[in-house]
C-alpha cells in the first residue's frame, strides 16, 4: 500500500498541474480554448457552472482550520524549556512545601511559575497573531466581477438568455468569460481573449515596477514561467488602463495568489534562535538527569539519610539549571527592541532580533527595498549623447502643459526642471492645444507658444513610435535627414540604455504646425528628433553603504526580484553587488532541490522570480546551514519572509508584507540594517555569556559537591543554601543584557551550537572544583579546628553542628566570590579589566552581590536561619589568595580553550 501523501505534497502536485494548464492555455488561440473548456462568449448555464465548480473548486482562498484556544495554550506552555521550569517548580514544591513539617513556603514555586507564565503567554500571543497575514490577504479580494452567463427563464425552460452582470467573486468558476476594465482587480488567473490597450500592474506579484501590456495572441515557443507571459493575468493584480475579455483558468487556492496565502497559513519553519534555545534546554535536562541521581545515591550511601539525600539531590537539580535564563532572554530581546525602536524600527517578534544578529545571508527584493520605488530622470541627452538643457526644456513643456493625469515620468521631468532653476522662465510659454496619450500611438503631444509668438509641437513617447513620426534628427546643432544609419545609431543607443536598466523615451519637435484649433494626430509627422529621456528607479541613498557595512559584518547580500535581469543588473552594479552571473526564474523552475542548493551558494542575483521561487531559494539557503533574512515590500515577498529566519519589510511596503514581517524599517535609511545586526549579535553574546558562565559554574559547583559528599561527614551545603547562592548569583546576572561586547566579536555571525556549551562546561567548570576542594581542606582541617579548638571528629554534638555551619558559611562565601568574579574572567576572550571591561551595571551589581552574600554569615538572624556561622578574619586572607589564583588559572585555561576551539563564547 502506497504511503499517504502529505497535504503539502498534494498542494505542490496540484500547483504543477495548474502551471501546466496556464502554460498550455497561453499557447492556444482564444477560439481553441473556448472549445477546450466547452464555453463561449455567451457564458455557462447554471448546470455547467456547478459541474466546473465540482471539477476545479471554488474561487475562495481556503483558510487554515483555526486551532482552539486550549490547543494554542497547550502548545505555548509545553516545550523542552518550559519542561525544565516545570521541573524546577515541582522541586521547589517538594522541598519547600510538601516535605517540611513547619515553615512551609511557596515563594520559590511562585517565582518559577511566574517565569513559566511569562514565557507561555508571550508565545501564545505570538502564535495567536500568526494567522493575521493570511486573513489580510483574503480580505483584499472581497469584490465582484463582470461575467457573461446564460440564464434560463423560470417559467419557460427552453427560453435562455445570455447577459453580462456583476457576481460575487467566490461564484466565479473555471471556464467563465469575464470582462475587465481600468480600475478592476483581476479576480482569478485568466487567459486574455480580447484586449484593447490593456495595461496591468502586477508589481506586487512579480516586482516589475512598470505596468505590463496584455495581448490576446497565443505565445509562440515554449515558456516555463506563467508570470512572464503577456496573455495571462493573475489574481491580485490591477488593471491600470484599457479593457479586456478573459477566460478563467484557475480559481481560489489554485491561483498564484492563493498559493501565497496557503504558504502564509502554514506553520513557520523553526528559526535558528528557536533551535538554539531548544538544544540548550535539552543539554540542561540531560545534565540534570545525570547529576541529580548520582548526588542522591552518593549521599544516600555515605550518610545513610535518604530523605536528606533526596532533598539535596533535588537542590542539585535546581543548581544545574540557569533559572534566570527565560528572564535574561526576555530582557535581552526587550532591550534590543527598545534600542531599535529609537532608530524607527518596529520589532514585531522579539526572537527575530537575535536571528537578525545570527544572519549570515540577507536576501532582498529590489523594487522598493534597495530602490526608492519611484522614477527619476537619469539623463536628458541630445542625439549626440550629451546632456542638453534644450532637451530638458522641451520635455518640461510637454509634461507641464498636458492636462491628463501626469504619470511618474512626467513628475520626474518636472522635478528635475524645478531643481535646475529653469522651470520658472519656461512656464511663461502658453499652451495652445494638446493631443492626448493613447496606447495605440504610445506618445502624447502639446502645442505651445512662446512670448515671441513662435508655435511649436512637442511630442514624447516610445522610441520606436517617435522614429516612425520623425523625418529629421538634430545632430551637432544641425537638422539633418533621418537616414537609416542615424536610425540604427539611435536604436543602438537605446538598446545600450535598456541594457543598463533604463527606460528610454524619445523627444521630437515641429515648428509652426497647423493653425490653432485644427491640431490632430495627423500633425505628428515630419518631426525633428532632438533627444532622449532616460528614466530609472534609483537605489536608496543609503543602499550601497548599508550593503558594504553588512559585508564588513560577514553578511552576504543576495537580490531576489521578479523584475527583469537588465534593470536588476543595473541597480545591483550601483550598490556594489556582483552581477557576473544572474539566475532567472525559468532556470530555477527546472532545478531540483539539490541542484538549487548548489546554485544558491554561487549566485548573488536572481531575477524574474515567482513568489514560490523566492521562498524556494530562501529555504535552500537555510537547508545549506545559513541563517537567512529576507527583506521585501510586496505580496510576492510574503512567502519568502515566512520561510526566512527573520522577515523584514520597509516603510513603503504593502500591508500584507508588513503583516508577514518580523521587523519593519520605518525610515528609508537602510543603515539601520547594520545597527540591527550589531544589536542582534550583542543579544546573542550576552545570552550565551550567561548560559556558558552559569552552566559551567554550576557544573563546577556540583562536581565539588559530589567530591565533598563522598568524604565529608556532613552535607557540604544545605539545600536552602544552594538556592540562596543561586538566587544571589542570578540577581548579579540581571544586568548582563546591558554588558559591553567586544567589537571583534560582533564582526562575525554566530550560530547556536549546543555542543560548545558542553565543551565550555567541561573545560571551565572543573577549575572551580579544584579551588573549592582546597577551600574544603582549609575549612575542615585548618579554619574549623582553629575556631573550635579541635578536629571535627573530636567535637561533641552541638559543636559539630556549629563546625558544619562554619564550613557551610565559608564555602558559601567562597563559591559566591568565585562564581561571581568569574563573570569578568569568561565574558570575553581578552584580558579582563585591562583589554575588556564589563559595563558599569554588571560591575556594580556583581560587587553588591558579593557584598550581600559575604554579609549573610555575620547577620545573626539571617545566617542562623540559613545554617551558617560567622567567619574568622583569617579566613578572608586565604579567600583572597584562593580567588586570585582561581582568576589567573581561569584566564590561562580560557586562552587554551580559544586556541583549541577558535572562540570562547
Amino acid at each position: 500500500m502506497a504511503p499517504k501523501k502529505s497535504q503539502a505534497a498534494l498542494a505542490a502536485q496540484r500547483a504543477v498541474k495548474v502551471r501546466r494548464r496556464l502554460l498550455n492555455a497561453a499557447q492556444k488561440t482564444p477560439e481553441t480554448l473556448l472549445i477546450q473548456y466547452d464555453t463561449s462568449y455567451e457564458g455557462f448555464d447554471e448546470e455547467k457552472i456547478e459541474d466546473m465548480r465540482d471539477q476545479y473548486g471554488v474561487n475562495a482562498i481556503t483558510r487554515a482550520k483555526k486551532e482552539t484556544v486550549f490547543k494554542k495554550l497547550f502548545d505555548a506552555f509545553v516545550n523542552p524549556f518550559t519542561v525544565v521550569l516545570f521541573v524546577l517548580a515541582l522541586v521547589s514544591l517538594v522541598t519547600d512545601f510538601i516535605l517540611p513539617q513547619e515553615g512551609k513556603d511557596l515563594t520559590a514555586v511562585a517565582i518559577v511559575m511566574t517565569m513559566v507564565t511569562v514565557s507561555g503567554v508571550l508565545r501564545f500571543v505570538q502564535e495567536y497573531r500568526s494567522g493575521k497575514a493570511a486573513e489580510r490577504l483574503t480580505e483584499m479580494v472581497e469584490t465582484t466581477v463582470a461575467v457573461q452567463r446564460t440564464y434560463t427563464d423560470e417559467e419557460d425552460e427552453d427560453n435562455q438568455e445570455s447577459r453580462r452582470g456583476e457576481i460575487p467573486l467566490d461564484e466565479l468558476v473555471v471556464g467563465d468569460v469575464i470582462y475587465l476594465a481600468a480600475g478592476d482587480m483581476i479576480p482569478a488567473d485568466v487567459r486574455v481573449l480580447q484586449a484593447k490597450d490593456m495595461f496591468v500592474s502586477q508589481s506586487s506579484l512579480t516586482g516589475e515596477s512598470e505596468p505590463v501590456e496584455k495581448f490576446s495572441a497565443p505565445i509562440k515557443g515554449k515558456s516555463r514561467q506563467p508570470l512572464e507571459l503577456n496573455n495571462l493575468a493573475f489574481m491580485g493584480s490591477n488593471v491600470i488602463s484599457g479593457s479586456a475579455a478573459a477566460l478563467v483558468l484557475a480559481v481560489g487556492d489554485d491561483t498564484s495568489f492563493g498559493q501565497i496565502a496557503r504558504q502564509l497559513q502554514e506553520k513557520r519553519p523553526e528559526t535558528s534562535f528557536e533551535k538554539g534555545i531548544r538544544s540548550v534546554s535539552w543539554i540542561l535536562i540531560r545534565f540534570m538527569m545525570f547529576m541529580a541521581p548520582v548526588v542522591l545515591f552518593v549521599n544516600g550511601f555515605t550518610k545513610g539519610d535518604w530523605t536528606a539525600a533526596l532533598l539535596f539531590g533535588l537542590s542539585i537539580a535546581v543548581g544545574l539549571t540557569p533559572e534566570m535564563l527565560p528572564m535574561l532572554v526576555s530582557a535581552n530581546l526587550a532591550k534590543g527592541a527598545v534600542s531599535m525602536s529609537r532608530k524607527q524600527v518596529i520589532v514585531k517578534d522579539l526572537n527575530s532580533i537575535q536571528n537578525f544578529g545570527a544572519m549570515d545571508i540577507l536576501c532582498t527584493d529590489k523594487t522598493g527595498t534597495i530602490t526608492q520605488d519611484k522614477v527619476i530622470l537619469e539623463y536628458h541627452l541630445n542625439i549626440d549623447g550629451e546632456e542638453d538643457e534644450r532637451v530638458l526644456r522641451y520635455a518640461f513643456l510637454n509634461s507641464y502643459h498636458q492636462t491628463g493625469l501626469k504619470n511618474l515620468m512626467d513628475i520626474a521631468i518636472i522635478q528635475i526642471a524645478e531643481e535646475s532653476g529653469g522651470a520658472a522662465p519656461w512656464k511663461t510659454y502658453q499652451k495652445v492645444d494638446e493631443i492626448p496619450f493613447d496606447f495605440n500611438r504610445r506618445r502624447m503631444s502639446v502645442v505651445v507658444s512662446s512670448a515671441a509668438g513662435k508655435t511649436q509641437l512637442i511630442t514624447k513617447g516610445a522610441i520606436e513610435e517617435m522614429l516612425a513620426v520623425s523625418s529629421y534628427a538634430e545632430i551637432g546643432g544641425e537638422v539633418v535627414p533621418l537616414t537609416g544609419e542615424i536610425r540604427s545609431k539611435i536604436l543602438g543607443d537605446c538598446r545600450d540604455f535598456n541594457g543598463d536598466g533604463l527606460r528610454v523615451l524619445g523627444l521630437a519637435k515641429k515648428n509652426d504646425p497647423s493653425f490653432a484649433g485644427t491640431f490632430s494626430v495627423n500633425d505628428e509627422c515630419d518631426m525633428v528628433l532632438i533627444g532622449y529621456l532616460a528614466f530609472l528607479d534609483p537605489p536608496k541613498e543609503s543602499a550601497e553603504d548599508a550593503i558594504s557595512a553588512l559585508h564588513d559584518f560577514g553578511v552576504g547580500v543576495k537580490v531576489l526580484t521578479g523584475d527583469n535581469d537588465a534593470v536588476t543588473r543595473c541597480v545591483c552594479k550601483q550598490v556594489g553587488i556582483q552581477t557576473e552571473r544572474i539566475l532567472l526564474g525559468a532556470d530555477v523552475e527546472e532545478m531540483d532541490g539539490e541542484q538549487l542548493k548548489t546554485a544558491v551558494e554561487d549566485v548573488t542575483v536572481f531575477a524574474k522570480l515567482s513568489p514560490q521561487q523566492k521562498a524556494r531559494i530562501v529555504t535552500a539557503l537555510r537547508e545549506n546551514g545559513h541563517t537567512v533574512g529576507f527583506m521585501g515590500d510586496g505580496i510576492n515577498d510574503a512567502a519568502a519572509m515566512r520561510a526566512a529566519d527573520v522577515g523584514m519589510s520597509v516603510d513603503t511596503a504593502v500591508d500584507i508584507a508588513k503583516e508577514s514581517a518580523d521587523i519593519i524599517l520605518m525610515e528609508k535609511d537602510l543603515m539601520v540594517l547594520e545597527q540591527g545586526v550589531v544589536e542582534g549579535r550583542k543579544i546573542y553574546a550576552n545570552i550565551i555569556k550567561y548560559i556558558k558562565m552559569t552552566a559551567s559554574s554550576n557544573f563546577g559547583n556540583m562536581l565539588s559537591v559530589l567530591a565533598a559528599s563522598a568524604f565529608l561527614p556532613f552535607l557540604p551545603m544545605l539545600p536552602i543554601q544552594i538556592l540562596v547562592l543561586n538566587l544571589i548569583y542570578d540577581i548579579s546576572c540581571i544586568t548582563i543584557p546591558w554588558d559591553n561586547v567586544d567589537m571583534d566579536y560582533l564582526k562575525k555571525p554566530r550560530a547556536w551550537d549546543a555542543s560548545s556549551i558542553t565543551k565550555f562546561m567541561l573545560w571551565i567548570g572543573p577549575i572551580s572544583s579544584i579551588f573549592d576542594i582546597t577551600t574544603y581542606a582549609l575549612l575542615f582541617w585548618a579554619v574549623g579546628p582553629a575556631v573550635f579548638g579541635g578536629a571535627y571528629a573530636s567535637l561533641d554534638g552541638e559543636a559539630r553542628v556549629l563546625f558544619a555551619a562554619l564550613f557551610h558559611g565559608g564555602w558559601f562565601v567562597e563559591s559566591l566570590w568565585s562564581q561571581t568574579l568569574v563573570i569578568h574572567m569568561i565574558r570575553s576572550p581578552k584580558l579582563p579589566f585591562i583589554q575588556s571591561r564589563a559595563s558599569w551595571q554588571v560591575t556594580g551589581l556583581t560587587t553588591l552581590g558579593i557584598a550581600a552574600g559575604t554579609a549573610i554569615p555575620f547577620i545573626p538572624f539571617l545566617g542562623g536561619a540559613l545554617g551558617m556561622h560567622r567567619l574568622p578574619v583569617q579566613f578572608f586572607y586565604y579567600l583572597v589568595l584562593t580567588v586570585l589564583c582561581y582568576m589567573i588559572f581561569t584566564t590561562l585555561v580560557k586562552k587554551m580553550f580559544v586556541r583549541r576551539y577558535g572562540e570562547l563564547l
